[in-house]
C-alpha cells in the first residue's frame, strides 16, 4: 500500500517547468475562484493602478495609504461568503500596478503596516482561506509605475522615470514574491503588468525559473512572460474564452464593471452570472469572478447576495460544474457540455423544451435524467441524440441534463457545431 502511495505522490509533483498538468490538477477541478481588488484606492472609488496619475494626481494617489483604515475588514466573512458562493480558490491583489503592498513586505514602506490600518491583509485572508478548505493564490503586478527602479511611470505607463535600474528592481520583485509565496503558502500566483518594454523576454525566462526553483508546484498564469503562452494558463479579460481542452484557461470577469471598488457600479444579474459560469466550463475554462470591496473593508451587501444566490445555485448543480472538463460537444449560444467520467452533462439555456437534435454521439447512452426534475426524454439513433422536454412549462434559465455513458466521455473527440435542429426545426 505505501508504495502504490508513494507512486501516486511522485505522478502529481512536478519534475520539470513544463509538467503542467502536475500543476495544474487541483486548478481544473476547481472551476470557480473569487478575484478581489483592493487598496487605499478604495477612498476614491476609481480603478486601482489605473487612475493613478489620471482621475487622481499622483502625489495624491501615493498618499492614500496614509487615511486606509478598512476597520470592518473581516477576512473570515469574507472566506465565508467566498465559500458559499461555491468559489475553491482566493485571488486578492498583493500589490497592482501602483505599487502598494497589502502585506508588511520587508522590501519597501509602501505598505499596509504603514498605514492606520497595520494589520496584515494578505495573511488574515491566507489564514481564513485556509480554515474554509479555500486555496490561498495572489494577483501580483509586475510593472510597478510608482517604484523609482522601474522605468515607467503613471498615467498607464506614460512617463519616463528619471534614472530606472531594472536589474535591481528584478531583484526587489523577486524578494516580494519570495516572501508572499513562503509566507502565505501560495496555490497559484496570476501575474498581470507583463507587456511594457522594461521587462523583457529574458526577465520573463529567468523569474519563471526562479519560481519553479523557489517552488516547482506553484501554478502561474500566462502573463508571467511576454508570449501568450508562456505560463501554464491563458487569462481572457472581461470575455469568455473559446472552447480549448489542449491547453488550460480561465476568464476572468467583473462581478460588476470595475474591478476596484465603485460607486453604485452595476450589478450583473444571477442569470447574466449563471450563463458566464456555463459557457466558460462548458468551454473547458475556469471562471475567476472578480469583487471590489469598500473602502470600509466590507463586500457590499448587493454582490454578496448576488454571490450567494451563485452558491445556491451550485449547491443545486455542482456535480455538473466542478471536476468537470468540457465537451464533448463544443458550446455555443445554445449552451453546452461537460464531461466526467462516464458521465455528461448537456447545459440547455434559454431552452423552451421542444425538441433538439445533436450529432450522433460516438457512445451509448445507458441512463438520462434532468438535474432539475423536469420530464426530459432522450432519444439516440444513428442520427444522433434528441432531446426533449416539457413544452410549455417555464423552464430554468439552465436546463442540465446527465447523461450515462457506456464509455469514458473525455476519450470522445470534441464534437463541434453540434447540433442538428433546435426547438422542432
Amino acid at each position: 500500500m505505501f508504495a502504490i502511495v508513494l507512486a501516486a505522490l511522485t505522478m502529481t509533483t512536478p519534475t520539470t517547468l513544463d509538467d503542467t498538468d502536475a500543476r495544474l490538477s487541483w486548478f481544473r477541478k476547481a472551476r470557480i475562484g473569487m478575484f478581489i481588488h483592493w487598496g487605499p484606492v478604495s477612498l476614491k472609488g476609481t480603478e486601482i493602478g489605473w487612475s493613478r496619475g489620471a482621475q487622481v494626481p499622483s502625489a495624491e494617489y501615493d498618499q492614500l495609504y496614509l487615511r486606509f483604515n478598512p476597520t470592518k475588514f473581516d477576512a473570515d466573512a469574507w472566506m465565508k461568503l467566498a465559500k458559499d458562493a461555491g468559489m475553491k480558490y482566493v485571488v486578492p491583489t498583493a500589490k497592482h500596478h501602483d505599487g502598494f503592498c497589502i502585506w508588511p513586505t520587508k522590501q519597501t514602506s509602501h505598505n499596509i503596516a504603514n498605514s492606520p490600518f497595520k494589520r496584515d491583509i494578505m495573511g488574515e485572508i491566507a489564514g481564513a482561506a485556509k480554515k474554509e478548505g479555500i486555496e490561498m493564490c495572489s494577483y501580483f503586478s509586475i510593472l510597478d509605475w510608482w517604484h523609482h527602479d522601474y522605468g515607467t511611470g503613471s498615467p498607464g505607463g506614460k512617463t519616463q522615470k528619471a534614472n530606472p535600474n531594472m536589474d535591481a528592481y528584478m531583484t526587489y520583485l523577486k524578494a516580494q514574491l519570495t516572501e508572499i509565496v513562503k509566507d502565505y503558502k501560495l496555490r497559484m500566483l496570476w501575474f498581470d503588468g507583463q507587456w511594457e518594454a522594461p521587462y523583457t523576454e529574458a526577465m520573463a525566462k529567468d523569474l519563471r525559473e526562479f519560481l519553479f526553483k523557489l517552488k516547482p508546484d506553484l501554478v502561474v498564469n500566462n502573463r508571467v512572460g511576454k508570449k501568450s503562452s508562456d505560463g501554464d494558463y491563458d487569462t481572457p479579460e472581461q470575455t469568455i474564452g473559446s472552447f480549448q481542452r489542449g491547453r488550460a484557461w480561465e476568464t476572468c470577469m467583473t462581478l460588476c464593471q470595475q474591478w476596484a471598488w465603485k460607486p453604485n457600479d452595476k450589478l450583473k444579474s444571477l442569470d447574466e452570472v449563471i450563463r458566464i459560469v456555463v459557457q466558460t466550463v462548458t468551454g473547458d475554462g475556469n471562471l475567476l469572478l472578480n469583487v471590489g470591496p469598500t473602502p470600509e473593508g466590507e463586500i457590499e451587501a448587493r454582490q454578496a447576495e448576488r454571490l450567494r444566490e451563485l452558491g445556491a445555485w451550485l449547491r443545486k448543480y455542482g456535480q455538473s460544474i466542478y471536476g468537470t472538463r468540457g465537451g464533448p460537444y463544443m458550446n455555443g449560444k445554445w449552451g453546452g457540455a461537460t464531461c466526467n467520467g462516464k458521465t455528461v452533462y448537456l447545459h440547455l439555456l434559454d431552452w423552451d423544451g421542444q425538441s433538439i437534435q445533436f450529432k450522433p454521439l460516438p457512445a451509448k447512452v445507458l441512463r438520462f435524467r434532468s438535474l432539475s426534475g423536469e420530464r426530459i426524454h432522450v432519444e439516440q439513433s444513428d442520427n444522433g441524440l434528441k432531446v426533449t422536454g416539457p413544452q410549455g412549462g417555464k423552464l430554468p434559465l439552465d436546463t442540465i441534463v446527465r447523461l450515462d455513458l457506456d464509455r469514458d466521455a473525455l476519450s470522445i473527440p470534441p464534437i463541434s457545431n453540434p447540433l442538428i435542429s433546435a426547438n422542432g426545426s
